[in-house]
């Protein structure tokens, strides 16, 4: 089964720490762009952050710059997010992405992963205190 697995969200105080994880089940994520999406309750989905195929090119939510972190690792299929210094407003479920389209406008795509060929289930994250 072609999927997405995410794990790691959880109960956090502010100013914790969390680090997601998305693992690609029955393909691997070499040929497609990756991305950290949320949707906070009440909300439209919004994306976090979006990496290119290579990890040559990330791009983040300007709210969250120096916050979160994407990262990936080919060799294990999987892709990560740290998040630190969380806050309040930060809880949500978030849900990863993968998108194969060559060439992909990365900026454009982490709006709101549309015409992504993946989804994750979603993990939730809570932050209060």
């Amino acid at each position: 089964q072609l999927q997405l697995v995410e794990s790691g969200g959880g109960l956090v105080q502010p100013g914790g720490s969390l680090r997601l994880s998305c693992a690609a089940s029955g393909f691997t994520l070499d040929d497609y762009a990756i991305g950290w999406f949320r949707r906070a309750p009440g909300k439209e989905r919004e994306g976090v952050s979006c990496m290119s195929r290579r990890g040559g090119r990330t791009v983040y939510a300007d709210s969250l710059k120096g916050r979160f972190t994407i990262s990936r690792d080919n060799a294990k299929s999987t892709i990560y997010l740290q998040m630190n210094s969380l806050k309040p407003e930060d809880t949500a479920v978030y849900y990863c992405a993968a998108a194969k389209k060559s060439p992909i406008v990365l900026g454009t795509w982490c709006t709101i992963g549309e015409n992504s060929d993946y989804w994750g289930q979603g993990t939730q994250v809570t932050v209060t205190a």
